[in-house]
């Protein structure tokens, strides 16, 4: 299959999180360019936390995007230039005040990638403890609380996990698991 061809581009707003390009592509049979948006971001991270009894640290808070509270396992974006072991082990203690030894790669995902140009990088951390207090951001409000492993395909079936790049965590540990 033949590609389309990126022609130009030029930043149109530049927001908190991120920055919205316009991105004029060719077709592949060739023609006048057309313009697509994309969403620039930094890559982001998920932390699949594992305690010694098979709990994981998950986090409850609401999403302005859907207004409504989601259950979910710690993550967020990666600084500029930050590593996502980095950014993963951060996140972790300043949403759940877990901390954990032992790391590895599960793997990463594009999220969205019609129109975002990042990758969502998911850790898994076993022997979870809990080492202090939630230190979250100023823009979050966070209710942890432990589930059970063997309870997440029953909160994704059920529809208690709804966040897609959550369920795509549990995917790559299943995979990985197996």
């Amino acid at each position: 299959m033949t590609l389309w061809r990126r022609r130009d581009a030029r930043r149109i707003q530049r927001c908190r999180i991120f920055s919205v390009d316009e991105v004029r592509f060719e077709p592949p049979e060739g023609g006048e360019p057309r313009p697509f948006f994309v969403l620039d971001l930094s890559d982001c991270i998920n932390v699949i936390a594992l305690t010694d009894n098979e709990c994981i640290p998950m986090v409850r808070q609401y999403r302005f995007g859907i207004e409504a509270l989601t259950l979910e396992i710690p993550g967020g974006m990666c600084d500029r230039g930050e590593d996502p072991l980095e950014a993963a082990k951060r996140e972790l203690k300043e949403e759940t005040g877990y901390e954990a030894g032992d790391w590895s790669a599960l793997g990463w995902v594009h999220p969205n990638p019609p129109i975002q140009n990042n990758r969502c990088h998911t850790f898994l951390a076993r022997g979870a403890i809990k080492t202090g207090e939630p230190q979250p951001d100023s823009n979050e409000r966070i209710e942890q609380t432990l589930v059970p492993l063997d309870q997440i395909p029953t909160k994704i079936d059920d529809g208690e996990i709804t966040h897609g790049l959550v369920i795509a965590a549990f995917q790559l540990y299943e995979r990985r698991r197996g």
